[in-house]
This record gives structure tokens, C-alpha cells and sequence, in this order.
């Protein structure tokens, strides 16, 4: 099973240029993907640099027939003529989807630096070996109260959710339905944050209870080696250097089944590399 996450940038490459079908070509090179978790996807913004006035979110699902989209809109503002102005994360799988939740993160106030609001959508996929949550968001870049509220966030969802997978709720009809949420799960995405950085240590810090806790894929099959670079290697001069700040994470219950995890150093299709994960 292949997952690959990537934040997109709205398709801009190190060029300047959007251009969603190099971009999938290269995701497509890249792997014969399963799972495909998408941030920065746009959708009614021309003034983005580069230009994103088309729907994305519809546009990247056409292009991948047989996959099924979940959608995970976290700015929906007005646009012109009534028209609505969306970003966020987009999942594709063609994988069956059983349950999917879209939790709206925390936004408390820092008006000392820009923001905006974030989401993390929660799909529950049938997986070969049984239900495989996978959750994939793009936290804040500016401020580091907002981001550690997120992380925290992020940790009572994955409690909550392993308690609803050991002890299921009755079966019921319609919306009451009991769907599995499964307990063994993976969170990738863009964190905005380092691997030596206050919000990845808490992160991955042991829960109260026996809530597996959150292990990082690349120092579990990389230990010793240092995270490789995956936003700005591209971009020419810039404030710092190259660093990681898109990971892919794993419940402990899930370690023994990873089998590889790289990055792609080579695309310049956006100004993030994407990470490569395959289990067993």
C-alpha cells in the first residue's frame, strides 16, 4: 500500500507557474499511489501568485478517475458575483472510504502575525489489513501558540478515536450508523514545524492512557539519519535554509507494518517536496 502526501502550493512550481497535470505526473512518477493527501489545494483565488481562479479541489478529482475525493475546505470566504473563495486539504483514495470526519482546528487569537483558520479531514479507508484512519492537515506557519493549540488538538482526536475503535457504540440505522473509526491510523501532511521544534515533541509525547502514541515514520525506518529537506530547496535564495516540516506520522500500533518512506528531492513542481510512504 503507497500513501503519498504534498503540499501543493495550488500547483506552483519553482518556476512560478501552476500547472496541475506536471504536478500529477509527477505524484504519478513518484508512485502508483493508493492514498493521495493534497495541502494548499484553491480554489476561486486569480491572485495567488502563479493564479488559482479554478476550481482545484474538482479539477485534481477529475484527473484521477476511479478515486474518490474528500474534500477539506478550511477557508471559505465570498468572492465576486457570489462566487466562493475555498483552500484546504484534499484526500483521494482509491481505496473504499468508510467514515469521513473534517475537524475544524483551533484559531486562538495572536493578532501579532497573520493567519487564517485550519482543518484536518479524518477518513477511515478500507485497508487490506482492516480500517486505516488516515488524517491529513496543514498547520499555521506564523504562530507557534496557534500551532501548539493544533498539536494539541490533533492528540485528543487521535484519543478519541482509539477510544471509539475499542469500544464501538450500538449498531443503529441511518445516521446513527456504526461505522468503524479505525484505531491503527497515520497523520501526514505540512506541520510548519522543525523535527528539534517544541510542537513535534509534543506531538509525540506518550498519552495518559493506552493511547498508542504517535511515532515519526522517517526516524523509525531512518534512525539516525537526519529528516531530509522538504519545503524551499528549490526556491533559490531564501531567509534560511532548506528544512523539514512535512512528516508523516504512525500509531504505535501501526509500526510493523511500515516499509519504506522517502522523499522526492527532485520535483520542482511546488515549493514542498513530497514524502513517499508504503506499508505491508
Amino acid at each position: 500500500m503507497k500513501l503519498v502526501t504534498w503540499n501543493i502550493q495550488w500547483g506552483r512550481g519553482s518556476d512560478g507557474r501552476v500547472d496541475l497535470p506536471r504536478l500529477l505526473a509527477d505524484a504519478r512518477k513518484l508512485a502508483d499511489f493508493d492514498v493521495l493527501c493534497l495541502q494548499e489545494v484553491a480554489d476561486g483565488w486569480p491572485d495567488l501568485p502563479g493564479g488559482a481562479a479554478g476550481n482545484q479541489f474538482r479539477d485534481l478529482a477529475l484527473a484521477l478517475p476511479g478515486f474518490s475525493a474528500v474534500e477539506g475546505v478550511a477557508t471559505d470566504l465570498p468572492g465576486p458575483g457570489g462566487t466562493r473563495r475555498r483552500f484546504g486539504n484534499l484526500l483521494l483514495t482509491r481505496l473504499p472510504v468508510l467514515q469521513v470526519l473534517r475537524h475544524q482546528l483551533p484559531w486562538p487569537a495572536d493578532p501579532a502575525v497573520p493567519s487564517m483558520a485550519r482543518l484536518v479531514i479524518e477518513a477511515t479507508l478500507r485497508a487490506p489489513f482492516g480500517p486505516l484512519r488516515v488524517m491529513t492537515t496543514h498547520l499555521a506557519y506564523y504562530s507557534l501558540r496557534q500551532r501548539l493549540a493544533q498539536v494539541q488538538r490533533l492528540r485528543e482526536l487521535h484519543q478519541e478515536a482509539v477510544a471509539h475503535a475499542r469500544q464501538p457504540r450500538p449498531a443503529e440505522e441511518g445516521p446513527f450508523a456504526a461505522l468503524p473509526r479505525g484505531g491503527a491510523a497515520l497523520l501526514m501532511g505540512d506541520m510548519n514545524f522543525k523535527p528539534d521544534s517544541p510542537e513535534y515533541r509534543r506531538l509525540l509525547a506518550p498519552f495518559p492512557d493506552a493511547t498508542p502514541a504517535w511515532t515519526d515514520a522517517w526516524t523509525r525506518l531512518h534512525p539516525g539519519q537526519p529528516h531530509p529537506p522538504t519545503f524551499a530547496p528549490h526556491e533559490g535564495p531564501a531567509p534560511e535554509a532548506p528544512y523539514c516540516c512535512d512528516f508523516v506520522f504512525a500509531s504505535a500500533d501501526l509500526l510493523p507494518r511500515l516499509r519504506a518512506l522517502r522523499v522526492d528531492a527532485a520535483t520542482t513542481a511546488s515549493d514542498h517536496q513530497p514524502l513517499l510512504l508504503e506499508l505491508d
